[in-house]
């Protein structure tokens, strides 16, 4: 029997690249990889449906699946993740020494709807009491979905061809949440400092008491292919854990580093200390805090029409974790 012909999008990740090399394969599937960046592969996805399969905003997906006609359904895979403590950007003049600072100031976010502004919108409302009405928001992009805000909610466009980097650096704005560091920043601007400038400290202590790792993305199959092969679901699932886990593997032999870092091996040893064997998991129990805080944020800020519930997001057979035998864990 042939195999079944599936184009893959995904980041070019460790996790996934003995998928991209071909040294593992999904069961029945003839698995074409498509190394793009992430919001490449989202505005492909999202506008065409133009994948098999791909990597997807979390959040996104969420607001799709809460409409009623997503068309994709997705697997409990997270290729990326990101603590976002460090991703606060303030300018020191604007009087903004703590969080709850931020009350009633302006701040610049790429794309309100996307995932990390998601999971640092919950921090600053839940950690620090400040909640998306008490900010006026400058949005750096079109919105993917479009999708209508809570009155309440006071949204604008940055103007066409500035960057919020620059525009917080002038005094425009007073502070700025990114997926990544601005331009600005990484010139050395004076005028753009971190908002937590012991992140690191702060993030392992917010993981300590929430369990929560911000999951940016999940894994998703188009649904008409899903509906006509539903057995894609758990192959390519099983195959993603057995790519994380050769990664594991490739990264545990410190005789021969595949990272250019100097200290990876005890950066390695404080991550499995403080998140588990199993430091980058998949799977539904070991990320429950930071799925249920997603779904959540989500409906608190007006991107889904109800609180959906972790079985909605996920198929049916892949709720279950992979076994230990079977590539999940470490």
């Amino acid at each position: 029997m042939s195999k079944l012909r599936l184009t893959f999008a995904c980041g070019p990740y460790d996790r996934t690249l003995a998928l991209r090399d071909g040294s593992i394969q999904p069961e029945g599937i003839d698995l074409n990889y498509i190394a793009e960046q992430p919001s490449e592969i989202f505005w492909r996805m999202l506008q065409f449906k133009e994948f098999e399969a791909s990597e997807m905003s979390l959040s996104n997906y969420t607001t799709l699946l809460s409409s009623g006609n997503s068309p994709f359904i997705a697997i409990p895979a997270f290729p990326s993740r990101v603590f976002r403590h460090g991703y606060f950007f303030i300018n020191p003049d604007k009087g903004i020494r703590s969080p709850a600072d931020l009350k009633g100031k302006r701040g610049g976010v790429p794309e309100y709807s996307m995932t990390a502004a998601v999971y640092m919108r919950g921090l600053l409302q839940h950690e620090y009491g400040v909640k998306p009405s008490d900010v006026e928001w400058v949005q750096g992009r079109a919105d993917r979905l479009g999708r209508k805000l809570p009155a309440d909610i006071r949204l604008i466009q940055a103007p066409a061809g500035t960057e919020l980097g620059d525009m917080l650096e002038r005094g425009e704005l007073d502070f700025v949440m990114t997926a990544n560091n601005p331009l600005a920043f990484r010139r050395g601007s004076p005028k753009v400092k971190r908002l937590f400038p012991d992140y690191v400290q702060a993030e392992k202590d917010y993981y300590r008491r929430t369990k929560i790792y911000p999951i940016m993305h999940t894994v998703v199959i188009r649904r008409d292919i899903y509906d006509a092969n539903p057995w894609v679901a758990m192959s390519l699932y099983k195959a993603l854990c057995r790519a994380k886990k050769h990664a594991y593997d490739l990264l545990a032999d410190m005789g021969s580093s595949k990272v250019s870092s100097a200290w990876l091996q005890p950066l390695i040893e404080e991550e499995r200390a403080i998140i588990g064997e199993d430091w980058f998991p998949y799977g539904i129990e070991a990320n429950r805090p930071s799925i249920e805080a997603l779904l959540q944020y989500t409906h608190e800020h007006g991107l889904t029409d109800r609180r959906l519930e972790i079985a909605e997001l996920f198929a049916p057979s892949t709720l279950r974790d992979i076994p230990v035998s079977e590539g999940q864990h470490v």
